[in-house]
């Protein structure tokens, strides 16, 4: 969904479906703008600066494909995910905006880790033969 339906929402229904709060879309917007004011340099892109954070939002938000979130927004794959690595090494370098970094600790929470090994193996065969009859 493009920025120009997305911005006629209510505040609750725009943080429904972006998951931020209108005036953090802003704030992330404003140091997306700055950025973008400093670097000033390649070739711009098809999507305004709304629809890329937009995008970064949602890709982030409903855990879809890079495939499917091009598609929705009209940009090849590979373009889809340079703008979404782009976006997110902006908000990270201006330290507004981050993930915890201790898990939560205390009664009741119990974490278990289960690491599987998914490598792919050769399947060895053995040859087959011809019988004579």
């Amino acid at each position: 969904m493009k920025y120009i339906h997305v911005k006629t929402l209510s505040e609750s229904q725009f943080k429904r479906l972006v998951g931020v709060k209108i005036s953090t879309f802003s704030e992330m917007l404003d140091i997306l703008k700055e950025a973008q004011k400093i670097s000033g340099r390649g070739r711009p892109s098809r999507l305004p600066l709304e629809d890329q954070l937009l995008m970064a939002l949602s890709y982030w938000r409903e855990y879809r494909t890079l495939f499917h979130t091009a598609m929705s927004y009209g940009v090849h794959e590979s373009s889809a995910s340079r703008i979404i690595t782009k976006i997110e090494n902006i908000l990270i370098k201006s330290k507004k905006f981050h993930l915890p970094k201790k898990l939560p600790q205390g009664q009741g929470i119990d974490w278990e880790v289960i690491v599987v090994d998914a490598t792919e193996m050769t399947i060895e065969r053995p040859k087959k033969t011809k019988e004579i009859l």
